[in-house]
């Protein structure tokens, strides 16, 4: 008999869901824009069985893949597992064969040396390819319409690296994608695949670079001269592996780094900045002025993530762990290799997002996931609620410095948000937030669709969704136009 742990990860919010479902013409409260045309994909960790171990990382779970579309006033939903090698080897043994997250030493010896990924972090429309994605291991590829798997993802055999990034740039200018994978040449190792894709699909240029020091480089930032790397001492090592310690924990020791790479794809030309340690995960959005190059992240002075602990065994600190929205700058073409750092905003938040047309480019709006410790929680269960309690929804306008923002009300905690463009040449910001809402009291879930101009006056239309769905960690809009092109259906 299957039985998960009687463990946070496991309870709550965090319960598997473990749900495949198709269900056509979701209620919907309030009135869905007509400009609405297309899919909102998201993906979430939803573990298949109960882990190898008592606990696990909530977030390695297997990937959950969903799709919501959006067409003449109704929204229909669909979600589907992917069928990764992991997901195939456990499904045929009926039971978890892989360990702790990133641990193939506690892996069943049955699966040595197999691809662990789970393809559980973002899903990414390029090319006529639905690429579901996980930063340890290849991409996944998967049919947008059915959400069948169709397999591991290699670009016609180009990718050269083991690993392939959760967060590949597409600049709306080109239709290039730009991506990474660190760890490329193995775990622990401190080499960086750098990729151009073309607008097709195609993958057209490899670069390699050595980063400083082995550690986790989730997110990129890409301008249009320059692509940007992040290194934050989230460090990992076999011996922590040996010694059954989490993959990753935080070295305050060690200092960030930003590395500088031409989108010629010149490894030579790299240049590394330096700073003090700081946490910064995920990327609002990237852009350079000549050789003056931006890049705007959710930055905090200590560790972020409670489940990565401090290597030197120190409690976690939630006031360092605050993250704000902060302009990290550098000169390439100055001697000095120092990093300035500018607060753009006061807001404490995470998965931050933009007007995705204005991907390494100046832009105006940007978008937040924040908690408001003014306002009630209202949760019945605590264990529904920990970590950092996102309850509200902001809406930064850079070039007037002002902030909007929508709380989400008791008992209710929000997903990362998406933009969708009102159309394809609407002026920057003229759109629609869509955001997974988490009705914790109900455990259930409902989709919110807000004026991305004025979230303040609260959503147009909630689509509920008559399950729960397991926290995602990120989705992207694609307009219908876009998916009839890309498959040759225009």
């Amino acid at each position: 008999m299957s039985q998960f742990p009687a463990k946070p990860n496991f309870q709550g919010l965090f319960a598997p869901s473990r749900v495949e479902a198709d269900i056509k013409d979701l209620e919907v409260e309030g009135v869905l824009p007509a400009e609405l045309d297309g899919v909102f994909f998201r993906v979430a960790p939803d573990p298949r069985f109960p882990p190898v171990l008592q606990d696990d990382i909530w977030f390695n779970g297997d990937g959950m893949a969903a799709r919501f579309e959006f067409r003449g006033g109704r929204v229909d939903f669909r979600q589907r597992w992917v069928h990764t090698e992991k997901f195939n080897l456990e499904n045929a043994a009926g039971q978890a064969l892989f360990g702790a997250y990133r641990n193939p030493l506690t892996d069943h010896p049955s699966v040595r040396g197999r691809v662990r990924g789970t393809a559980n972090t973002n899903i990414v429309y390029h090319g006529g390819q639905l690429l579901a994605l996980k930063e340890d291991s290849p991409p996944v590829a998967m049919d947008p319409e059915t959400l069948q798997t169709r397999g591991g993802w290699s670009f016609e055999s180009a990718l050269e690296g083991q690993t392939f990034t959760a967060h590949p740039k597409i600049d709306a200018g080109t239709g290039e994608m730009v991506a990474f994978g660190y760890a490329a040449r193995g775990m622990m190792t401190r080499d960086i695949a750098v990729y151009r894709i073309d607008k097709h699909g195609a993958l057209t240029a490899t670069t390699w670079i050595e980063a400083p020091y082995y550690g986790m480089v989730h997110d990129f930032g890409l301008t249009e001269d320059y692509i940007v790397f992040p290194i934050v001492p989230i460090i990992g090592s076999w011996d922590r592996l040996e010694w059954r310690l989490p993959h990753f924990g935080w070295d305050g020791a060690r200092p960030m780094y930003i590395g500088v790479l031409p989108r010629t794809m010149e490894a030579g030309a790299l240049r590394w900045f330096q700073a003090p340690a700081r946490f910064a995960t995920h990327v609002m959005n990237a852009f350079n002025s000549g050789t003056r190059v931006y890049l705007d992240m959710p930055v905090a002075t200590g560790n972020m993530f409670p489940f990565f602990p401090d290597v030197t065994g120190a409690p976690f600190d939630p006031v360092r762990a605050a993250a704000r929205v902060t302009r990290l700058s550098v000169d390439v073409s100055a001697p000095e290799r120092g990093i300035a750092c500018e607060v753009l905003n006061e807001a404490v938040g995470e998965f931050p997002r933009i007007d995705d047309r204005y991907t390494a480019q100046p832009y105006r709006h940007g978008y937040l996931c924040a908690q408001d410790t003014s306002r009630p929680m209202g949760v019945n269960d605590p264990r529904s609620a920990t970590g950092l309690m996102m309850n509200t929804l902001i809406h930064m306008d850079h070039s007037q410095g002002r902030t909007r923002s929508w709380w989400c009300g008791p008992g209710v905690s929000c997903q990362e948000p998406v933009f969708a463009p009102k159309a394809a040449g609407a002026r920057e910001g003229a759109g629609y937030l869509l955001a997974i809402l988490n009705l914790l009291n109900e455990h259930r879930s409902a989709l919110v669709v807000l004026d991305a101009e004025h979230i303040d006056q609260g959503p147009l239309a909630t689509v509920q969704i008559p399950l729960r769905l397991r926290p995602g960690l990120h989705g992207n809009w694609v307009p219908r136009w876009q998916l009839r092109a890309q498959q040759g259906l225009a």
